[in-house]
This record gives structure tokens, sequence and C-alpha cells, in this order.
């Protein structure tokens, strides 16, 4: 499905990296999903339209994703392509007044997933990071706090004794 190299965010030369290509559109969706691109109406897709609609709705998965993941990724895992293309289509249909309730239902449920990756419920499988001495993703911002330890010596019922 897309190229598996693709980093979302901005490149080190300073150009926009997108999560997904018009190539990814038409091989989770078909040719027709581009009609929301047709913004003249002569029945060819505006190609700047399109990628207008990708860097949008990368820069907006980037939001959730810069609460717990170093970026720019590394590697664009697929899900996230389809998250992308699914945000995309939905931005471009709004823009052109034809989304419809499939478009709208996709861009909830993308967002419903971006949202708990931000949380923590859901996280994204990424290789290893080059040069770490362990094999875990680096994972950013909040984490959970796991504490444990032995019985308390001074606790309620304890103190009462005295």
């Amino acid at each position: 499905m897309g190229d598996q190299g693709r980093r979302g965010g901005t490149a080190p030369g300073g150009s926009v990296v997108t999560y997904a290509t018009r190539t990814d559109i038409t091989d989770l969706y078909g040719v027709n999903a581009l009609v929301v691109a047709d913004h003249d109406r002569v029945g060819v897709p505006d190609d700047a339209a399109i990628t207008r609609a990708l860097v949008m709705a990368s820069g907006e998965i980037d939001t959730y994703l810069a609460r717990r993941y170093t970026l720019p990724l590394t590697v664009t895992p697929a899900h996230l392509v389809q998250l992308c293309v699914d945000i995309a289509l939905y931005r471009m249909a709004l823009s052109q007044d034809v989304a419809s309730e499939e478009h709208r239902k996709r861009y909830e449920d993308a967002i419903s997933v971006l949202t708990k990756m931000a949380d923590g419920r859901v996280s994204l499988v990424l290789p290893p990071v080059e040069g770490s001495e362990d094999e875990t993703p680096a994972v950013t911002g909040a984490q959970p706090i796991v504490a444990g330890g032995p019985p308390r010596l001074f606790s309620r019922d304890k103190m009462r004794e005295f």
C-alpha cells in the first residue's frame, strides 16, 4: 500500500512530507474517491487540492502523535496511511460541500483512534530507534506512573495505638 519509508512532518530540508499520497487514496478507495478533489467540476481531480488536503491531514495527525512520539517518524505505519487518507477525503469533501455520512464517520473514527494514541490507550507499532540499546521505540510525553513497595510501616490503624 504506500511507501513505508515516508514520514509525516517536516523533512530535514524543510519540505513537508505526508503520511499518504494520491496513490494511497486510489489504492484504498478507487479513482472515484477523488471526485471530491474536482474543484472546477470538469472531471479531473485538482492535484494541488489533493496535496493540500494530505499535508493538512498529516499536520492534524502530528498534533496527536506529538504527545507521545518523537516526530518526524522514521517510517509510516500502514494504519497512519489509512487515517491520513480518511481525514484528507473528509476535508476535501467538506470544501466541496459533498461530504457524505460515510466521509464523516471515517473522519470521526480516525480522530477517535488518534485521540486514543495521544492518551496512550493505543500505540503505534514502530521499529526500534537506530543506535538505541534496547529494542523499544522512543515514546515521549506523559506515561503512567506505576508504584509499588512493601506494606506501610505507619498506617492509620497502627498509629491509633499511640
